[in-house]
């Protein structure tokens, strides 16, 4: 008999072989069912995905859908991918900034009064920070002089045609709101703004010269620009040629990057102009526009392979800045949005030429896939607000309205601006009852030009500054309030309207007014400065200027310190950087005051 060491009975065989056969067929099984249950969980999550991006069109009135991307976007993608970074810029020879955060707030409230932006290099927006309550830095100039005027030939002033009341008039300088914007780049102190020629232009600080040329568009540029927070090259700014845009600095030439028109959104109403400044927060840009609506972009900024700035915005949202409740109570459909957003907490703030003043839930934006914009307050002040709501550390919102609605049909208009006032102070957590209180301007100058004799209010923004509220109206007040009780503390008379906003750095107030006589009319503008370092409320001031009981200064207010004569008209918003001021007029020119 042969040794069986070694060698497996036929049954044994036959066994082995189906035992190796059943689990070759199991784990076989088991990869199929594998992919299929990851395949379908991919699909699940797709469609997920897409009905967060698509939700039921029955969604509520104050809780708006996202938008998809408009057709104008025109900006290129970045080319390598490790390049898109979000969070701010890697390139060794860029600017670095700070990846951007998980925001639990979007905006500090007691950030109000300081500067803005991961990279605090300068005046970065019109106000200077999100509250619009950050004016620049000193030292104001005592004894002040003109350092340099751009453009240095009155053959290049800064003018354009432009369509007026149906017709093509001349418009010079730099208008409402015109604030400009100065900071730090690339080792130069830059000085940024748009003008009535209907350009951008990029000016050395220290003596007048184009760093690069001018970005012409094809209308004016009315309001501020905004140059970009988190330290990319980039300007955010609208012009009455009815496009935003985003256009980089980082070249010999500035160069569109993106765009967006005003008619690519719908539904709108009267206007198309983008006179109200952007903020740009956490790769977000919030503007608001004269088609009426409200808009929320995602820029994805970056840099490209040759490390040039680059963005791929997308149109997240957009929203109307009008309800039904306020086409019943105006008697027109003017419901532009001219005022610059504001925003402090989770709140985004606005107001439209219908006088509706609103605020947005910013709460899980950019995190939160079903967040949508929701309406979280809302107060009607009667008629237009285009200046732009300023925001103190406790969330306060004082709001300027102007008096324009007054003829027949306009009655309810009327009777609301007569009831709360021209100068507001709003408490947002009181939804209710917001108004803790108001400052009335209801009488227009007979030295106002013609066209401005029936109007009356606020254009310019109001500053917050210690325990005051300066504000100056269409009526030619310069007013200083009691920030806690709305008392005027002492007013300031000129003979023309008052459209740029005062600012106050260090305890010195600065405000663009001309001089009108009545027998001869204009006789120029100047830019003033005043000394409130003693301001602090009507009670304080009254004090700080008694002496042994007697008082030590006019009832007027605060010693004016100096006033600087320049061109015809002054209707923009000074900056003060560094104990400089930039500045421009209505006759074709731009000023360094130092």
């Amino acid at each position: 008999m042969k040794s069986t060491v070694g060698i497996m009975p036929k049954r044994a065989v036959v066994a082995v072989g189906v035992f190796l056969v059943v689990a070759l067929l199991a784990g076989l099984t088991f990869s199929i069912v594998s992919f299929i249950n990851d395949r379908d969980e991919s699909e699940s999550a797709t469609e997920e995905t897409a009905i967060a991006a698509n939700p039921p069109s029955n969604t509520p009135q104050t809780e708006i859908p996202p938008q998809s991307s408009p057709s104008s976007n025109t900006s290129p993608n970045p080319t390598d991918p490790s390049r898109e970074n979000p969070g701010g810029p890697t390139s060794p020879n860029q600017p670095s900034a700070p990846a951007e955060p998980q925001l639990s707030v979007w905006v500090d409230p007691q950030s109000a009064g300081q500067p803005w932006g991961s990279n605090r290099n300068g005046l970065l927006t019109f106000r200077g920070s999100p509250t619009r309550s950050w004016y620049g830095t000193g030292p104001i100039p005592t004894q002040p002089r003109i350092k340099w005027v751009y453009p240095a030939s009155s053959e290049d002033r800064l003018c354009s045609l432009s369509g007026w009341a149906g017709q093509e008039v001349e418009w010079c300088g730099t208008g409402w709101t015109g604030q400009p914007a100065v900071f730090e780049y690339n080792g130069l102190t830059w000085v940024v703004f748009g003008a009535y020629d209907g350009a951008v232009h990029f000016l050395n600080a220290a003596n007048g010269q184009p760093i690069i040329p001018p970005f012409q568009t094809d209308d004016l540029i009315k309001g501020s620009v905004t140059i970009d927070p988190d330290g990319y090259p980039l300007v955010y700014f609208g012009s009455r040629d009815n496009n935003l845009r985003v256009v980089a600095f980082d070249r010999p030439e500035p160069e569109e990057l993106w765009r967006l028109n005003a008619y690519e959104v719908s539904p709108r109403y009267w206007n198309d102009d983008w006179d109200s400044t952007p903020l740009v927060i956490n790769d977000y840009l919030f503007e608001g526009g004269e088609n009426s609506n409200f808009h929320i972009a995602k820029l994805n900024r970056g840099y490209d392979a040759a490390e040039r700035v680059v963005v791929a915005p997308t149109l997240a949202y957009h929203f109307p800045g009008w309800d039904q409740e306020l086409l019943d109570a105006l008697g027109d459909t003017e419901l532009s949005i001219e005022s610059s957003v504001a925003i402090s907490g989770n709140t985004l703030y606005f107001a439209n030429s219908g006088g509706l003043v609103q605020g947005w839930d910013l709460t899980g934006l950019g995190t939160d896939p079903d967040w949508r914009p929701r309406r979280a307050f809302r107060f009607w002040a009667g008629d237009d607000v285009d200046a732009t709501i300023t925001i103190d550390a406790e969330g306060m919102l004082y709001v300027g309205v102007e008096r324009e609605r007054t003829g027949s049909g306009y009655e309810a208009s009327a009777q609301r601006t007569e009831t709360i006032g021209q100068l507001l102070k709003l408490d947002p957590g009181q939804p209710d009852d917001p108004v803790v209180w108001s400052v009335t301007d209801l009488v227009p100058l007979e030295t106002n030009p013609a066209h401005l004799r029936d109007d009356t209010g606020l254009w310019a923004t109001p500053a917050i500054y210690a325990n005051m509220v300066y504000a100056a109206t269409n009526t030619g007040r310069l007013l200083g309030v009691d920030r806690q009780t709305g008392d005027i503390c002492w007013e300031k008379q000129f003979g023309e309207f008052l459209w740029s906003s005062p600012v106050v750095v260090d305890g010195v107030l600065l405000q663009a007014a001309s001089d009108v006589d009545r027998v001869s009319g204009p006789q120029g503008s100047y830019l003033r400065a005043y000394d409130v370092g003693l301001d602090n409320g009507c009670a304080g001031a009254a004090a700080a200027r008694t002496v042994g009981g007697v008082a030590a200064e006019p009832p007027s207010g605060p010693p004016q310190l100096w006033a600087m004569p320049l061109g015809w008209r002054v209707e923009s918003t000074p900056a003060v950087w560094n104990g400089s001021i930039y500045l421009g007029d209505r006759n074709g020119y731009f000023y360094a005051i130092g």
